[in-house]
């Protein structure tokens, strides 16, 4: 006897999703003051079907003109009809950082409390915004980022060239940031809370390709905490403003520069650590056995062996060096800051707009 074919209510029942009954004490996303930034350059194919993905629950969207010669804001308000979208037009070009710092302005100023940025290339899966503002929203981080490289599965997309470059210009930001718990630091898939961006914006943030590493330089000097979120990689037709020859030589220079500021600043003058003294005496040791070692090479008679005092008198600094100087890396890799500063931020902003109305 032939099976009897379910009820099409029962499939319909079996396939449907689960209703999820919201969680009492847990922040929703509805009306949680959720803002898009996106920076328009050269994106006028693409922009109009990243506005139409915004999910419904985000409260406003900025439209961030950054001197586009396609006239992109224009582009925008004659063509979407969306209530939530605001366009800032930019006098001239910024660079992706200084379109990205207008957004956060106008975003604070109407009111947001977490800025989401998006580019506005297409080239990010938008369906990944709750998983960057829940941190935020759930008090346990300050800044979060897209991280494409915690899954193998994540790089099928990306080019081996972008993989092997990201690698790099992810050892050298944790090395000049601090933070060193994070990884693809180039990914503009980000999202801040309103009070930290807006202690951010007081900084010199570079305004270039350099921005969002740059940010992160900045939030280390207010110990923000960073979370990465896995967001796989996605490509298209759209091509890149960034030259890699270009940027190469002025990064390096950026980050030599940041790790020096951050080591001066953490270690020297906001505090001074058991880590401040490896770095000190293992600098000074290094040094001595590098520099000696190499002058008495410089200076020995024509055939002249090193005896067992010579090459202890210029190894054993070296190895002692090179050991303090590991251990003050281990330090400044546990000193990564793990308590987010937005509560307290906001407390006072709360309590001082209490002040300002009795």
């Amino acid at each position: 006897m032939p099976p009897t074919p379910p009820d099409a209510t029962m499939v319909q029942a079996r396939s449907a999703r689960p209703v999820v009954a919201p969680v009492p004490g847990l922040p929703s996303l509805e009306g949680s003051g959720t803002w898009i930034v996106i920076p328009c350059y050269r994106v006028r194919d693409h922009v109009l079907k990243v506005i139409a993905k915004i999910p419904t629950w985000a409260d406003g969207i900025v439209c961030v003109d950054d001197g586009c010669p396609e006239r992109s804001g224009d582009f925008i308000e004659s063509t979407v009809t969306d209530p939530r979208v605001v366009v800032v037009r930019l006098s001239k070009n910024r660079g992706v950082g200084g379109a990205v710092l207008a957004g956060y302005a106008e975003a604070i100023r109407r009111g947001a409390r977490v800025l989401v940025k998006v580019d506005g290339d297409d080239q990010m899966d938008l369906g990944y915004i709750p998983h960057l503002v829940a941190p935020i929203l759930l008090g346990e981080a300050d800044y979060t980022k897209g991280n494409r490289f915690t899954s193998i599965s994540h790089l099928k997309s990306m080019p081996g060239v972008r993989v092997f470059g990201n690698a790099a210009l992810s050892f050298a930001a944790k090395v000049s940031t601090g933070y060193w718990n994070v990884f693809d630091p180039t990914n503009g898939f980000t999202a801040i809370e309103a009070c930290v961006a807006d202690r951010v914006m007081e900084k010199r943030v570079s305004q270039r390709f350099f921005f969002e590493t740059d940010l992160l330089y900045h939030l280390g000097t207010l110990r923000a905490v960073v979370r990465d979120v896995p967001i796989p990689a996605r490509y298209g037709e759209e091509v890149s403003n960034l030259r890699i020859g270009a940027i190469v030589g002025p990064f390096a220079l950026k980050h030599f520069t940041n790790f020096c500021q951050r080591v001066m600043g953490q270690y020297f003058v906001r505090d001074f650590h058991a880590a401040t003294l490896e770095l000190i005496f293992g600098t000074l040791f290094l040094a001595f056995g590098g520099t000696y070692g190499i002058h008495w090479l410089a200076t020995r008679a024509p055939g002249q062996t090193a005896s067992a005092g010579v090459v202890m008198a210029a190894a054993l600094p070296v190895i002692v060096g090179t050991q303090m100087l590991l251990q003050a890396m281990n330090f400044d890799v546990l000193n990564t800051p793990s308590r987010p500063i937005h509560p307290y931020l906001r407390t006072i902003q709360q309590m001082e707009a209490g002040e300002h109305g009795a």
